[in-house]
Parts: C-alpha cells; structure tokens; sequence
C-alpha cells in the first residue's frame, strides 16, 4: 500500500495534503521499516523490507524528478519554450507563482476560479490580473488569456465576486417565444460578460451544450452532473439558446467555449475521476448531440472544450482531448472548424491516469491550440517539461505564427 502511494506521489487527487504529504509518506515508510524489523520472521522479512525500501526510494525518486522538473521550466527561455507555454493555461493559488512564468512568456493563459476570488474583493482580483498583465506588456509579449468557469446555477466559480445567475436552462421556465427566448438568452450572456470584463476574464468555459437526458446522475457522479448544467434536451433549442448567449457574451469582448465535446449526454462516469467511453453510434452524434456545437460555432467566435471520453468507433485509443483522428478527421477536417480548441482539465483523472506526459504531447500533437491544467498547478511543470522535450526532439509540429490559425491563441479582446 506505502509503494503504491510512493508510486502516486503527488496525484491530483491527494493535492489537498501536498504540503505535508512527503514527510507523513516518510513517517509511514521508516515504521513500516521499524514493524518489519521487529516482527516478521523468516522470508517475510527480506520481503517486507525490501518493499519498503523500494517504497521509499521511489518516493524520493518522485520528488527529486518533481523538483528537477520545475527548476528545468522556471530556467527555460527563448523561442521555443515561448512557442510552447503559449499552449498551456494554468490554475494557481497564489499569483506570485506566475509572475516569471508570465513575464518570460512560459503560460499562454490563467485560470481563475474560487481558491482565487475566496475571501477577497473585486478590486484585488482585478489588480491582480492588471499586474501579470502588465508583466506580459513590459516583456512585449502578447496578452494573457484569462479563463474561468462561470456558467450560471451550481458551477458559478467567481460568485460573489460575480452576481450569481440561475442557470441557462432557467430561461426555458417561461415558455417564451422563440425571439422573446433569444432576447433574454443574449441579455444574460451580456450582463455575464460585462461582470468578466471588469475583472479582466477574457476567455468563459460555457456554455454546456451537451443535451439533456432525464437521468439522475450515477452514484459516481460527483461533478459532471450534466443534467443540472446542461440546457435542453433538444438540440435545436440547446443550439438557440447558447448562440444567443455566445453572443452576448461576446458583446462584452469574452469569448464563451462550447462543452464538452463530443457531447457527455451518453457517459456515465465521471472523468474528473475515472476513465469514460461514450458508446453512443456516431450517426446518432452527428445527426443529434453534434448540431450545438456546429451551429453555434458556424455563427460564433466560440471556442470548443474536448472531453476526455474515448469514442471507440473513431478512436478506440486514446481520448478526444488527444485523439489525433478526431481532432483533425472530424473537426479541422469534416466540419471545416478554425476556432479554438482547449482540453478538459489534464489532471482529471481520465486523462492524467494515463500519463500527463503522453497526455500533453499527444494533444499538441493532435492540434489542440490550449492545454488546460487548471486544479493541480503543480502539474504545469511536469506538463511544459514533457512538451519542451518532445518539441526540441521534433515529435509534434509547433504553430508558426504566420501561419493563418495564430490569432486563435490571443485574447478574443
């Protein structure tokens, strides 16, 4: 059990005691070494010893090569690794972490969500981004994207910084007419992105429009949740209504992100925590849950979240944050989409359990313009560390900035 946690060292999902996690994993370790010593008898022992040691070594051997890794990125400079953090938004919990990282252009973006707004005022937070801001414009580099999560309802990450807003599908209560619908829908989407601006977001991950199905969640479902996020079950008026949204939005200069994608109407496990396939026919997906996220993108500046869900009749390998073949098949290919593309959080455990490493280079590989890392910041290092190394190696093709899909990786305003 020690080595397994040894080999684990630092998962996403024990983020929670990071600061204390190493020193409580040596205490078990040394009396575990103590226990074998003093009780077991025979083979036992040698055995018993033996997993320890390997338990512990592993454990520093982890935390040397996390250590290792984030001095390596905090040194990098230059082009190359420029070209490369520009691909990567980052969570954090303090702005100070990010500071050289902006400054030497080694993020493209932040995420903001409530660790960043708890406990403070507008203003702070305001200022806070004005400041990376300012770093990036010192240092004559481009902007920094600015995302969060602020869909309205149950996921509503800069409230109370931010006035609380019923979610999308609230708007449907009323029964509205179809143009009296679309009114409101903008209205919403404008007064939400009016309230980010002020801030400095630049970049909203909403809306949903992944369709309804009546469901309850499973009793493994403790984030997804789609049903309480999503807006309708018809996807003519998912489509609708996030459009008008989308919109509205973006006559506050915020750029909104349709999600997630291939649609998560057919998953039932969670991939904040366990690997997931979406089993429903492709015929079926783009006749029905794929319409949204066409017609909303087709009239739209509106950038496109992918899921990590593995779609076995395209893709039976890896996920559709990182799967080549769809990225560039279905999306770049038979929908002629340009927009911006941007991965569900890598340290959900669908994607991070099959290696961030692989994970990252595959979804650069694959065309993915932003790589989100959003609730383990630590993570960033191993990620940026993995990617430098596969580009300097040449294993995926880096966006030149002349080339036409460029500007998707600015600021929207």
């Amino acid at each position: 059990m020690l080595w397994f946690w040894a080999w684990h060292l630092k998962d996403p999902h024990l983020r929670f005691m990071r600061a204390w996690e190493l020193p409580l994993l040596l205490a078990f370790l040394l009396a575990g070494i103590a226990l074998a010593w003093r009780y077991a008898r025979g083979r036992l022992r040698p055995v018993a010893l033996g997993l320890a040691f390997a338990a512990l070594l592993t454990a520093l051997c982890n935390e040397a090569m996390s250590r290792q890794h984030r001095a390596e990125v905090n040194a990098m400079e230059g082009p190359l690794a420029q070209a490369v953090g520009a691909h990567f938004i980052v969570g954090y919990d303090d702005a100070r972490e990010l500071r050289e990282l902006a400054r030497k252009g080694l993020i493209g973006g932040i995420f903001v969500t409530g660790r960043n707004v708890r406990g403070r005022t507008a203003e702070e937070l305001r200022d806070e981004i004005a400041g990376l801001q300012a770093l990036r414009r010192s240092a004559g580099l481009p902007p920094l994207i600015v995302a969060t999560d602020q869909e309205g309802g149950a996921v509503s990450r800069l409230s109370p910084l931010i006035e609380r807003q019923p979610a999308l599908a609230s708007l449907l209560d009323a029964d509205l007419p179809e143009d009296e619908l679309a009114q409101r829908a903008h209205a919403y989407g404008a007064q939400q992105g009016r309230a980010l601006a002020a801030l400095g977001i630049t970049l909203n991950f909403s809306p949903v429009v992944d369709l309804r199905t009546g469901r309850a969640p499973g009793r493994w479902d403790f984030h997804t949740r789609i049903d309480e996020r999503a807006i309708s079950a018809d996807p003519a008026v998912t489509a609708q209504v996030a459009l008008a949204y989308e919109l509205g939005l973006e006559s506050a200069g915020v750029r909104g992100t349709l999600k997630h994608f291939p649609g998560l109407a057919g998953v039932t496990e969670d991939t904040h925590h366990f690997a997931a396939e979406l089993r429903t026919p492709v015929a079926r997906l783009a006749a029905h849950d794929w319409k949204p996220f066409q017609d909303v993108s087709k009239h739209s500046d509106a950038a496109i979240m992918l899921g990590h869900v593995i779609l076995e009749e395209l893709d039976a390998a890896y996920p559709v944050s990182f799967s080549r073949k769809i990225v560039q098949r279905v999306i770049r290919g038979e929908w002629g989409y340009q927009g911006l593309l941007v991965t569900d959080d890598l340290t959900m455990a669908a994607a991070y359990n099959r290696g961030l490493c692989d994970a990252t280079v595959r979804a650069l590989d694959a065309g993915v313009d932003l790589l989100l890392i959003a609730f383990d910041h630590d993570k960033y290092f191993d990620a940026m560390h993995c990617a430098q190394r596969a580009a300097r190696q040449g294993t995926f093709e880096l966006r030149k900035p002349e080339r036409a899909g460029a500007p998707r990786l600015q600021p929207f305003r």
